[in-house]
């Protein structure tokens, strides 16, 4: 008989939590990690996680501990769902405990303060992994909506297409569909970038602005997505994906959002520090716009709205006066 394929899986918020459960009504034998005893005590006795889906049942399949060698002993997949900036320093803690040719697969969204690095290029870099044994997993995944079991796409993208579609079968749903992709860059950016376009997206919305400005900037959000991306040896076509305008149609439509939810307070008035106090979820475009502005700029990109995100959120610009310069911007062609 065969042994089910076994996952790890480091993070015990919203997304890990649910891609846990993806996995575990896949049929794989699930450990999630989680620093808290409370959380994982509650996972082991109760099947649920009162913190993040209090009353959803969790599979049978799926259970916690805090221990990060019992969680990865034997996994054939190592799933980190953690906040981005702070991989590198937990991923080198975990290292050692890894179970010989794991694949370790990527859930985060965001690019490293400082490096400028993909979470895939830290995690090689951290866990001295091969690109062939890192994967990524990306798309339109609202985590409320995913422990409902409502219907969703992903990729699941890998430099090594049988890693890809084995950890495709392994995440395989009646309401869950992952398609495979071997452009790791593409679809990583494709994540990243979406977030602070929905940051975007949600100041304009919490400022009122209605929905052409919302098409706008989501349309041209995916324009400067694009430009990076090529930039940066990419395929195009997957910008016109699920990791791509999937994503970002999601993140900037949903109220479920987390970024689209930091931005609206913001474009409402609220300060940042404000808006983080109320905030209990990381939004990870609220660090990671810093870092896609300064890729960009290595690149020599022109990232407008980006450049304005972040003069909003970290330079303490009004969003009205934000808003009047990026619309007095020189006249150009729309593909330029």
């Amino acid at each position: 008989m065969t042994q089910p394929v076994k996952a790890a899986v480091y993070g015990t918020g919203s997304w890990g939590t649910a891609f846990g459960m993806v996995l575990a009504d896949a049929g794989c034998d699930v450990t999630l990690w989680g620093r808290r005893a409370e959380v994982a005590d509650a996972v082991n006795t109760t099947r649920t996680n009162p913190d993040y889906f209090p009353g959803v049942e969790l599979p049978a399949n799926l259970r916690a501990t805090t221990d990060p060698a019992e969680a990865a002993e034997g996994a054939d997949f190592t799933v980190l769902a953690i906040p981005s900036q702070t991989l590198r320093g937990n991923l080198a803690a975990w290292a050692p405990h890894l179970a010989p040719g794991t694949v370790l697969v990527s859930l985060m969204k965001g690019i490293e303060l400082g490096t400028c690095e993909r979470m895939t290029e830290v995690v090689q870099e951290v866990a001295r992994v091969p690109a062939e044994r890192v994967a990524v997993v990306t798309g339109p995944n609202l985590a409320r909506e995913i422990v409902a079991r409502m219907p969703a796409a992903a990729v699941v993208a890998c430099v090594d297409e049988d890693v890809a579609r084995r950890l495709q079968a392994a995440c395989h749903t009646p309401y869950f569909r992952p398609y495979t992709n071997t452009d790791v860059v593409g679809c990583e950016l494709g994540g990243a970038v979406k977030n602070v376009i929905g940051l975007a997206v949600g100041i304009a919305d919490g400022m009122g602005l209605g929905d052409n400005a919302k098409g706008s900037l989501i349309t041209r959000g995916l324009a400067e997505t694009t430009r990076l991306g090529l930039a940066m040896g990419a395929d195009p076509l997957t910008f016109s994906g699920l990791a791509g305008l999937g994503d970002l149609v999601a993140t900037c439509s949903s109220p479920l959002s987390r970024n689209h939810t930091f931005g609206f307070n913001l474009g409402k008035g609220m300060t940042l520090e404000e808006t983080i106090a109320v905030t209990r979820q990381t939004a990870e475009g609220v660090k990671s716009c810093r870092s896609v502005l300064d890729l960009a700029r290595r690149h020599g990109v022109d990232m407008p709205i980006t450049e304005t995100v972040v003069g909003i959120v970290h330079d303490g610009k009004p969003p009205m006066v934000a808003l009047k310069e990026l619309m007095s911007r020189s006249a150009k062609p729309e593909r330029r």
